[in-house]
């Protein structure tokens, strides 16, 4: 076995996806935290969402630990558009297609079937993160639209763009 072996979780046990209950929160902000590559919102952000918008969040769990997650919402004045908020995957379970199988399961919610249009920010400088949605795009035969929305300047501290990736028309079911 070497180092790689040894780092990367075996998944020979399924994962298993739900949607995120409100005793989620406290698990999902500490999920973001260890990711390294997001912002983490306050302990409370997570609990809120998580009791609120649980329908349209999602967990992955490997032997009953959380190991990845999406953050989402439906944005008030666009009914048929599911927006990411973050989704994140611990840093032993990368390299794995755990990223797109989350998005995946995510858009396959009953509370996100029908939406035609999956949304998101990306930092300018998370090539991961832009990689997964084009690829989700790609694999759900659709188009990734990428247009200014958040640029460096609105922030107020130092922070890259955060320009929309607006993927669709979606077909409305699961890819």
């Amino acid at each position: 076995m070497n180092d790689t072996d040894r780092r990367k979780p075996s998944i020979s046990r399924p994962l298993h996806f739900r949607p995120a209950r409100p005793d989620d929160g406290a698990a999902l902000w500490r999920l973001v935290g260890a990711t390294g590559a997001l912002e983490l919102n306050s302990a409370y952000f997570y609990l809120l969402f998580a009791a609120d918008f649980g329908d349209t969040c999602l967990v992955a769990e490997h032997d009953g630990r959380m190991v990845g997650a999406v953050v989402g919402y439906h944005p008030p004045r666009q009914t048929d558009t599911a927006f990411v908020w973050q989704i994140g995957v611990l840093p032993e379970h990368r390299g794995q297609g755990l990223g797109l199988k989350l998005l995946q399961e995510w858009s396959a919610l009953p509370a996100n079937r029908g939406c035609r249009w999956v949304t998101a920010t990306v930092a300018d400088d998370n090539t991961a993160s832009q990689a997964l949605f084009r690829r989700f795009a790609r694999d759900c035969g659709t188009d990734c639209a990428v247009s200014p929305l958040f640029t460096a300047d609105m922030f107020p501290c130092p922070h890259p763009a955060e320009p929309l990736y607006r993927i669709g028309p979606l077909d409305g079911s699961a890819p």
